[in-house]
């Protein structure tokens, strides 16, 4: 059965190297699992969205949980799906820093997308949205 989970954290760390770390583990980690998403990152809050098999991404979003580099870790959507979004993508990326605010305002009361205060939907139309404008990246 395939699932997807949306949620939300603050960073501890905000540096480039931080991000890539997570990235680079991502990407090593989630093939073995069946893991697929992406990763929106900027102002200091990543937003992400795991799918696979149920029991891996609840294992996976319990890691995340206890992870030392997030904290406010909110869950704001998990659902059944009939298929995945983000399967090319092991683990891709955006960043919400260099994203057209034009995008950002479709979604959100102000210019900086704040996914603590949208509704899982509503992030995920952006993830949706950034799909198709092409502004996620990463490797398969």
């Amino acid at each position: 059965m395939l699932v997807r989970l949306l949620y939300v954290s603050r960073a501890v760390d905000t540096s480039p190297a931080a991000i890539e770390a997570i990235l680079t583990q991502s990407r090593l980690h989630n093939p073995a699992s069946g893991i697929t998403g992406v990763l929106c990152y900027g102002g200091g809050i990543f937003l992400q969205a795991i799918e696979g098999g149920r029991s891996a991404v609840s294992e996976l979003y319990g890691h995340i949980q206890r992870d030392a580099r997030h904290k406010d870790v909110e869950l704001l959507a998990f659902e059944e799906i009939s298929e995945r979004r983000f399967g090319g993508w092991t683990m891709g990326q955006v960043n919400l820093a260099k994203l057209n605010h034009s995008i950002v305002l479709k979604y959100s009361e102000k210019p900086e997308f704040d996914p603590y205060a949208a509704s899982g939907r509503v992030s995920f139309a952006l993830l949706e949205e950034l799909m198709a404008t092409a502004s996620i990246i990463g490797r398969a």
